[in-house]
């Protein structure tokens, strides 16, 4: 049974949510504002968090900095503002997906499982060592090194790279991204593209001309191995 925090100040939206996620079997902890958030995470240690974007006391993109700036959990991100600046910048916080106001509660019940169930994968897989010149890629560790210093990536970074270097040479769609590697066969895509730039922005010397995560315009992303 996994434990799962819902974070939202709109009592109906937590009644709601909390009830589909205990009728598929999930230990639910509730919270209104951020600050009972971070306690409740800190008490339990949940396997995921959903969290609404608009709190009082600790807004949701600062209690979603905290928890994965201690903790590798999945966050999804609840809010009423859709523009893409918002979602961009929620992702760019951790945040593993985005849900806008209003949503259904079964789509929603359904992310949770998908990322519930691609986190205990990552947990379970076979421990394999992936060398591409000097970057190594450490499943049974958890752990990437490039040029022998250890990169702190996030949970979704480290399953995206793992991913692209264990098919390099191959190009991916964004939505077969979000398949393989999200797991979900529904979702924005923007999610792909910022997890992109933000892995960009630790292995490539200079993340505006890459080298090794490349953009195949108008098709998607491929990773270029060393020669």
């Amino acid at each position: 049974m996994a434990c799962v925090l819902v974070v939202d100040d709109d009592p109906t939206v937590r009644e709601v949510v909390v009830s589909y996620l205990r009728a598929g079997g999930h230990d639910v902890l509730e919270a209104a504002d951020g600050g009972a958030a971070l306690r409740h995470a800190g008490e339990r240690d949940p396997d995921l968090v959903v969290l609404d974007l608009m709190l009082p006391d600790v807004d949701g993109l600062e209690v979603c900095r905290r928890l994965r700036a201690s903790r590798d959990v999945p966050v999804i991100m609840l809010t009423a503002l859709g523009g893409e600046a918002d979602r961009v910048v929620g992702l760019e916080r951790g945040a593993d997906d985005y849900v806008t106001k209003p949503f259904s509660p079964r789509e929603l019940a359904l992310r949770v499982d998908s990322v519930l169930r691609r986190s205990g994968e990552r947990t379970e897989a076979v421990p394999e060592r992936l060398v591409d010149g000097d970057l190594v890629v450490d499943t049974a560790r958890h752990e990437v090194t490039l040029a022998g210093e250890q990169l702190a990536l996030t949970g979704r970074e480290f399953d995206l790279l793992r991913f692209l270097v264990a098919n390099a040479g191959r190009v991916f769609t964004r939505e077969q991204l979000l398949a393989e590697v999200w797991g979900w066969s529904f979702g924005d895509q923007s999610t792909v593209t910022v997890h992109v730039r933000r892995l960009r922005e630790k292995v490539e010397p200079d993340p505006t001309r890459p080298s090794r995560l490349l953009t195949v315009w108008g098709v998607g992303y491929r990773w270029e191995a060393a020669a």
